[in-house]
């Protein structure tokens, strides 16, 4: 094999000027609706998990308790969510980015579904760990999928644009949790909101029959698969990630910038709904469940808007500008947010700021990943980088949780605002990393 370098084969090299065909645009958008529709799911539960815990615990649970078992609840899930980003990432690379997100799609919908019948603490955990593994493998099999089917010229904007649409899928569990509210007793046939929104969850594995019938392997994946196959090369191997020193780099360059984003989201930033019954404690149920839900969809109308800005800083500038700007903002922001929400009207204009500047660099997330590792390894490193630092974030859920308890006890005025400005800083560990990272603007995508 010779050295890496960016893809120098002339398939390769032929896509710098092969023309844009519809199909093409058909692979960004059914990888796109799978993201979104992963997203979805992926809001129904932190809208859903509170009155959930609070209903299964028998409604007279101390606020710290419930909180404690939210905590968890997130917690347990980014472990499943890094497992399944392990094992689908491996997945991918060997049987095909294809297949691999059917598969994903089935089991986190169909999951997602089952949680609506949970009845105890540990049914809840286990279908939200089980709901994990497939959300961690979509977003790696649907990136490597369109990074390897389209053009050269237009791979940036066509991922950055498969992570901004996720923001609608956000923005329609958050708005559909409006009418369909997650605190309500009876909404529907005697069954609770909250179980309703998880049963609208099962919806999306509707979605695997146009994505198997119409979409179809990248030649990249089969010529490295028939390489596999020959001997000559080893495809989803995570040892090999770390065997060859510029995988290795690559590998703990995404390690650290996706665990500053990832705890700077599910550690703090998702947790909005908490700051949002912080903010208006006191207030009724129904007046706490539509302002959460119109303001988490504000939230993530910021996050459309912020992955597409980092979009067009990463084509036009670099990705590391790019990242550079966008953690920034996430430390100063969040902070801000966190210590200074105190309405329902402060959601409704803080909640886009801070989605806005946590969501911009999962849109580099999207664009940047794929760029750092070979095709035969792509699926593998782009799931190592993305989902298994869920193994690192989970801790910090509870860790947050861990704060409040402990500020609240010791008598601290605004407890879990104090417990989210700490976590905060974990933004800085992604300008630490930005030290080593490559710049791969304008460059192939590389192979061995």
């Amino acid at each position: 094999m010779h050295s890496p370098t960016s893809d120098s084969t002339p398939q390769a090299n032929s896509t710098a000027t092969e023309p844009i065909k519809l199909y093409h645009w058909l692979v960004v958008i059914i990888a796109s609706a799978g993201w979104l529709f992963d997203c979805m799911d992926q809001r129904l539960f932190a809208l859903a998990r509170e009155p959930a815990l609070r209903e299964i615990l028998g409604g007279k649970a101390a606020d710290v308790a419930v909180k404690d078992l939210v905590f968890w609840a997130t917690g347990i899930m980014l472990v499943g969510w890094a497992t399944g980003g392990i094992i689908f990432g491996m997945m991918s690379d060997r049987l095909g980015r294809v297949k691999t997100m059917a598969a994903t799609l089935l089991v986190y919908s169909c999951f997602t579904g089952l949680s609506g019948y949970a009845h105890s603490v540990t049914e809840f955990m286990l279908y939200r760990f089980l709901v994990g593994l497939g959300v961690g493998g979509m977003f790696g099999a649907a990136t490597t999928l369109v990074a390897e089917s389209v053009p050269t010229r237009i791979r940036p904007l066509a991922l950055g644009l498969l992570q901004a649409l996720s923001a609608v899928g956000n923005i329609i569990g958050s708005l559909v949790s409006t009418q369909v509210q997650p605190g309500k007793a009876e909404f529907l046939f005697g069954l609770s909101g909250w179980r309703i929104l998880f049963f609208i969850g099962i919806l999306p594995a509707i979605l695997i029959v146009p994505m198997v019938l119409l979409l179809r392997e990248p030649e990249k994946w089969k010529a490295a698969k028939a390489r596999a196959k020959s001997g000559v090369e080893k495809a989803g191997s995570i040892p090999e990630l770390f065997r060859h020193p510029v995988w290795r780099r690559n590998l703990l360059v995404g390690l650290g910038l996706g665990l500053a984003g990832m705890v700077g989201l599910w550690g703090v930033g998702f947790f909005s709904p908490e700051l949002i019954s912080t903010a208006l404690k006191g207030a009724p149920q129904a007046t706490i469940d539509t302002v959460r839900g119109y303001g988490l969809a504000l939230q993530d109308c910021g996050s459309f808007l912020g992955m597409l800005v980092f979009t067009f800083l990463a084509t036009r500038f670099g990705r590391k500008p790019a990242f550079l700007v966008s953690f920034l903002a996430c430390l100063g922001i969040t902070i801000y947010v966190f210590n200074n929400l105190k309405t329902g009207n402060d959601a409704y204009w803080m909640l886009p700021l801070m989605g806005f500047a946590q969501l911009s660099v999962f849109g580099g997330y999207a664009i940047y990943f794929p760029e750092l590792f070979p095709t035969r390894l792509r699926g593998t490193g782009v799931g190592f980088c993305y989902n298994t630092v869920r193994y690192l974030a989970a801790p910090f859920p509870l860790l947050l949780g861990y704060l409040n308890r402990e500020l609240s006890a010791s008598g601290a005025a605004e407890p879990f605002r104090t417990a989210a400005t700490i976590v905060s800083f974990i933004f800085v560990l992604g300008l630490i990393a930005l030290i080593w990272a490559p710049e791969t603007k304008d460059k192939p995508l590389p192979e061995d």
